[in-house]
């Protein structure tokens, strides 16, 4: 009995010391293959010094097929792994947007989400022989006091299968909704400056770019000309169609060598001169093809054309009648660039929707630079050199493969490394800038990309509004312009933050579906009756050994 009660005590003493030291020593290991279940340093870092409280309504819930059940798991799991940093500050609300006590009050709900800035989804289901259809919303809303801002969880590459995407989708939970609670804070915003002074562009079309910048940094033009652009966190060059300075290019030269950040949206040809035969593709001098090529790239006066991959036009293929036909038809000086580099800024991006583009060339002389590729073409294209006719009869023809051969095309790249100045040796002593003047200095980092159109969002005249950026009237879809740009600024301003969370990767360990019909029944029993089994062959074999040893 004594030692019964020894045992008993010692037991509860352990017991209290394990629980003292957990609440004591946190710590959590995840022991999965590709870390699923694991954030990043930056996003705990994030969360750990958010001093407010964080509403964040789900309303991806509900009953769903596989593919988004398994993103409502990551969802879940993710939001409970953010709970945990968060100091409390974090409060989650679950809801499936179909329940509702009438057709008329679900209707409004969800007119109230999509008001809110959410998009739903129809999901078409199998199941037992029956096709189901069921309207969902896949998105949170990340709410502060009158703030919120809307997530949609359902992204990735629209060329990808329904499980590939999804599982993108669950790949960058974490990015979507740690850049939302980025943006409620508002703390420690970064200075981003816009060179918009070279471009006639109306800002109408470059509006939905600056108000998504708008929402996580803070926004400087170039209209007063400044001597420098020192103090900026990151420059954007956007769309110019006419020649920079000496003056200019050396701001922007200084601007890299002292480890600047910069982004180029360039044309290399430019596509104007309407005539009854279609347009002609000019050669654009902006003056600062010298200025790329001591960084180690050069912008091309052509035009891409892509046999595989491109956008539509709608064009009058004949009448009916007295009425024309509009039909959409291919237009291949509009590729669309579904073939990215291994990078997080295009890591699981849907396609870019460009407009006349140009070919990008690496070129020799800057060892010191490191150069990625982003953005690029399908393997069929072909090559217009400027000057050249840009025909519409163009779309009414069935092209030759053959014609097609010029290869994989770079539309965007990105440089890494420190800068040497192209006026290096051509600055005087008795020139004023000498005092200021570096050859050389921190590691910086440049992105060109060669079609301004890029950042270039439409514009519906009848409702007097601007269209998202990268969307498309003839198909209606929206492409991945915004993501592609914002994510390389979230990489240029903070390398080492939130945007490694993209690099996270998730295997699909898919079934053989055909296994799974065939044998359905077979794996259905022995789900059923193999743990029931395994039980009773326990308790049978602790049976046995009790009456060996007591009987």
């Amino acid at each position: 009995m004594k030692n019964t009660m020894l045992r008993f005590v010692l037991l509860i003493g352990v017991l209290a010391g394990v629980n003292w030291l957990a609440s004591t020593f946190f710590f959590r290991l995840d022991l999965t293959e590709d870390k699923r279940y694991s954030i990043t340093e930056a996003t705990k870092q994030l969360l750990s010094n958010f001093d407010k409280d964080i509403i964040v309504n789900v309303y991806l819930s509900g009953d769903f097929p596989a593919g988004f059940e398994r993103l409502e798991s990551a969802t879940r799991e993710t939001l409970d792994e953010f709970k945990t940093y968060a100091n409390g500050h974090l409060i989650v609300n679950y809801s499936d947007p179909t329940q509702a006590s009438s057709e008329e009050q679900r209707q409004k709900q969800y007119l109230n989400l999509i008001d809110r800035g959410l998009t739903p989804t129809n999901v078409f289901a199998n199941e037992d022989g029956k096709r189901t259809e069921k309207i969902i919303f896949p998105g949170v809303i990340v709410q502060h006091d009158t703030l919120s801002v809307p997530v949609q969880l359902l992204k990735g590459n629209k060329a990808s299968t329904p499980e590939e995407q999804l599982n993108q989708s669950y790949e960058g939970v974490e990015f979507e909704i740690a850049s939302a609670i980025r943006v409620l804070d508002g703390q420690a915003r970064k200075k981003v400056g816009l060179v918009v002074s070279h471009t006639k562009i109306s800002p109408a079309r470059l509006s939905d770019l600056i108000a998504t910048i708008q929402q996580n940094y803070d926004v400087f033009l170039d209209m007063n000309n400044p001597e420098s652009y020192d103090g900026l966190d990151a420059l954007l060059v956007l769309k110019p169609d006419s020649a920079f300075s000496e003056d200019e290019k050396y701001k922007l030269d200084q601007y890299v060598v002292g480890g600047g950040k910069a982004l180029f949206f360039v044309d290399g040809a430019k596509v104007d001169s309407v005539s009854l035969d279609g347009s002609y593709a000019q050669p654009l001098d902006l003056h600062l093809n010298d200025l790329f090529f001591k960084w180690g790239v050069r912008v091309n006066t052509n035009v891409v054309k892509d046999y595989l991959n491109c956008a539509q036009i709608l064009l009058n293929v004949g009448n009916m009648g007295d009425n024309p036909e509009i039909k959409p038809v291919p237009w291949r000086f509009f590729p669309l660039l579904n073939n990215f580099g291994t990078h997080p800024v295009t890591r699981n991006l849907n396609a870019v929707y460009t407009r006349f583009l140009s070919s990008i060339d690496t070129v020799g002389g800057a060892t010191q630079i490191q150069k990625i590729p982003l953005l690029m073409t399908s393997g069929y294209t072909q090559l217009l050199n400027a000057p050249a006719l840009v025909g519409y009869n163009e779309a009414r023809k069935d092209p030759d493969p053959a014609s097609y051969r010029s290869g994989v095309k770079l539309g965007a790249v990105l440089l890494e490394g420190t800068f040497n100045s192209l006026f290096q040796n051509r600055i005087l002593p008795a020139d004023p800038r000498s005092a200021k003047f570096k050859a050389s200095g921190n590691a910086g980092k440049v992105i060109v990309c060669s079609d301004g159109d890029i950042i270039v969002n439409d514009y519906d005249y009848k409702r007097n509004a601007p269209l998202p950026l990268g969307y498309d009237r003839v198909t209606r879809q929206t492409f991945g312009n915004k993501d592609f740009v914002m994510n390389a600024l979230d990489f240029m301003t903070d390398a080492n933050g939130l945007i490694n969370a993209r690099a996270k990767q998730v295997e699909i360990r898919a079934l053989d579906k055909i296994q799974i019909q065939e044998n359905r029944k077979f794996w259905q029993a022995i789900n059923l009756l193999l743990p029931v089994a395994l039980i009773a062959l326990f308790g049978a074999l602790r049976y046995y050994l009790r009456i060996r040893k007591f009987g």
